[in-house]
């Protein structure tokens, strides 16, 4: 039987990257996107790495940025989301089984191909040509092993081409021993620490602890990483995503709301936004939690947080029934003379149609309903979202997120196609 290999392809600064695609003179430019309501910096160039960190504030680093020549731009989601696909249908085409794990990585089952080294380098080079993208692929016989050979193959490129293919067990102890311990997926920092204070301070000082002990001390994940940093095979690759247990959809205003009717838009928007990702994933959900709350950090603000569950009739993925009870539930919240900073609309008790049984008397969504939102989401697929939409969601929102350098949406706005200018 032929050795199980898992190849993990990521995107190399995916969010960076996307900017650079259609901005050629960007090719040298190092590059940081910013968080919603240009926050703070979640995405970086390598060659803004040694100069920006994650998670700083944008407005206590224009300095440094501009002293470097850094260029910010604000998040442009639908194009980091659209390349994405791009992106996963290149490499799905060319392996037997696919598990898009995030945005910008995804989980190839290479077993039983001779020359997985040889075909991992075939995608790597169709990705960039098809989008623009650069990758790095890591390969190993456990998915903890090809996200560790995927980060040796960003870390060392000069050597490794950007493929690394633990295909011996040589080469698999010695990426072991030279990989730090946070390195490893799955190890975030207050891990770290626990695991230190046990001796445990690389990769292969994980791989070489009793998985028993770590599991009786920390938990049966780390157990898990352990054994797969040894080989053993702990976690399949899931060809179809499991349905998530909650929806969130959230996100800060672009200013300060003080009456309730722009916060109610607002979280209109964010239910039917909620609900369009329930019925994509096929489930129904039985409450709604909304939540309002002020600017936490700014001393000169009062300060004001409150949420509120709210049950619906029936199980239901209709977006009408669940602005409503949105709507209900904030008008339940809400007081006047506070500044509002952000709201959130949380699906809870969700449910795959056919998972539950009510008794003679319960409530069931009418079929209609379903009709209805089926011909909601076609529209809005063939024709862009928001194309129809709830009369409660505005087209464009005063409240919106702020995004003063956001980028075109090259692929998926005809406004802002690609312009080229012939001289």
């Amino acid at each position: 039987m032929a050795e199980r290999a898992i190849a993990l392809v990521d995107c190399n600064s995916f969010y960076a990257s996307c900017e650079r695609v259609f901005r050629p003179d960007l090719r040298r430019v190092p590059i940081v996107v910013l968080s919603n309501n240009d926050g703070c910096v979640i995405a970086r160039s390598a060659d803004a790495k040694p100069h920006v960190k994650m998670g700083e504030p944008y407005h206590q680093i224009r300095d440094t940025l501009r002293r470097h020549g850094i260029l910010a731009f604000s998040s442009n989601y639908a194009l980091y989301g659209d390349m994405s696909q791009r992106v996963m249908t290149v490499i799905e085409g060319m392996v037997p089984a696919l598990e898009v794990y995030s945005i910008d990585e995804a989980f190839a089952d290479l077993t039983g191909i001779s020359g997985a080294e040889q075909l991992a380098r075939q995608i790597r080079a169709q990705v960039l040509k098809c989008t623009g993208i650069p990758t790095g692929i890591g390969i190993a016989p456990t998915k903890t092993l090809a996200k560790l050979a995927n980060a040796a193959a960003k870390k060392w490129q000069a050597n490794t081409g950007g493929v690394v293919h633990l295909d011996t067990p040589d080469k698999r102890d010695w990426l072991l021993r030279h990989m730090p311990l946070d390195e490893v997926w799955g190890v975030g920092r207050r891990m770290k620490e626990h695991l230190g204070i046990a001796g445990i301070h690389t990769a292969w000082d994980l791989a070489q602890a009793d998985a028993w002990t770590l599991r009786k001390r920390h938990s049966v994940v780390i157990e898990k990483t352990a054994r797969e940093l040894r080989g053993v095979p702990c976690l399949d690759l899931e060809s179809e995503p499991q349905p998530k247990q909650e929806i969130c959809s959230s996100r800060a205003f672009g200013e300060r709301l003080h009456d309730i009717e722009p916060i109610r838009e607002a979280v209109a928007t964010y239910a039917a936004r909620a609900a369009e990702k329930l019925r994509a994933q096929g489930s129904l959900c039985k409450k709604v939690r909304i939540s309002i709350r002020t600017g936490m950090f700014n001393p000169n603000e009062a300060k004001f947080a409150k949420g509120v569950v709210c049950e619906l009739p029936y199980p239901t993925d209709d977006t009408r029934l669940i602005i409503k009870a949105a709507s209900e539930g904030l008008d339940a919240i809400y007081r006047t003379g506070y500044a509002y900073a952000k709201a959130e609309i949380l699906l809870m008790d969700l449910r795959q149609r056919g998972e539950y049984t009510g008794d003679l008397f319960s409530l069931e969504q009418p079929e209609t309903a379903g009709r209805v939102m089926g011909v909601l989401d076609e529209i809005n697929s063939r024709w862009g979202r928001g194309t129809l939409r709830p009369a409660r969601v505005p087209i464009e929102p005063g409240w919106g997120m702020r995004r003063e350098l956001l980028s075109p949406r090259y692929t998926t706005d005809w406004n802002g196609l690609w312009k080229v200018q012939c001289r």
